[in-house]
């Protein structure tokens, strides 16, 4: 099974209005990731942009679709298009989201949260070492942005996430936007959820921005909007992960209201600067 290999190096998400940017000269960046459902098909102009460059940039394939959370069967010709895209492309990571999107051959246009318990914890499992055996490669598993918590969960999420690499050999995808909004949502504090995180797992993190709001109650309610620069909380967050477990695969998610290159660049650069900063790295 082929291990994650992303470079400890700040990332962007690749998007087609920025290649002729990109390719006019060598970028200050480790990767480029681009969802996976966006490349099924097996040609036309995004694979010619990927294609070149796949010649001199890392690769990172982030999945947005397979329904990992679902207790349904995973969608076998789904998985066989993800196959064919990973063996086309020999990406250095693969990741996916710990949710549910699919039901009953209906694609539903988010990424649902599941309750975690016994249950679940044995149908992701399940779903994740059937994906890990067709691929041949190890995936990285993404904490989610969630709104509310349900009454049947009877393990802490982030219990749930070790158990699942216990179980699989996975390894995790930390987004830190995630962590602010979901704890924000449901009145946890940030820093407590990372303190119960198992960092030791993380292959790869994403940062970016989140939208505000108000929910009927007037708390607080944050939307994991990706239309935005990274958030002030989410720097802060983020230069603390990395003071504990060191440089890793940082990716600047930033996939609505896409901003210029050169404004996404500097969002990138500005990761780079806290990788590149002395170690501070101290005991997970």
């Amino acid at each position: 099974m082929k291990p994650s290999k992303l470079p400890g190096r700040a990332g962007v998400g690749l998007k087609p209005q920025h290649f002729t940017a990109i390719v006019a000269a060598r970028q200050p960046v480790g990767f480029f990731e681009v969802h996976a459902e966006n490349y099924m098909g097996d040609g036309g102009p995004l694979h010619a942009q990927l294609g070149r460059l796949r010649q001199d940039y890392a690769l990172s394939i982030h999945g947005v679709g397979l329904s990992i959370g679902s207790m349904q069967p995973l969608d076998a010709d789904h998985l066989g298009r993800l196959k064919r895209l990973c063996d086309r492309y020999e990406p250095d990571s693969f990741s996916e989201h710990l949710a549910w999107s699919s039901h009953d051959g209906v694609y539903l246009n988010d990424l649902l949260p599941l309750p975690y318990n016994g249950s679940t914890l044995a149908r992701v499992a399940e779903h994740i070492d059937l994906i890990q055996t067709t691929l041949s490669r190890q995936i990285l598993l993404e904490n989610p942005a969630t709104y509310l918590s349900f009454a049947e969960s009877t393990i802490p999420e982030t219990v749930f996430l070790a158990e699942l690499v216990q179980l699989t050999g996975c390894r995790l995808l930390l987004d830190v936007n995630n962590v602010v909004v979901a704890s924000i949502n449901q009145g946890v504090s940030p820093d407590t959820y990372l303190k119960a995180f198992p960092l030791h797992c993380i292959q790869e993190i994403h940062i970016g921005g989140h939208a505000e709001s108000v929910d009927e109650s007037g708390a607080p309610l944050l939307i994991d909007s990706h239309g935005s620069p990274v958030s002030d909380p989410v720097w802060r967050l983020f230069e603390h992960v990395i003071d504990r477990v060191g440089p890793v695969a940082s990716l600047v998610e930033w996939d609505n209201d896409v901003p210029s290159w050169a404004m996404l660049r500097k969002e990138a650069e500005a990761a780079q600067k806290i990788l590149d900063r002395p170690s501070k790295t101290i005991a997970a």
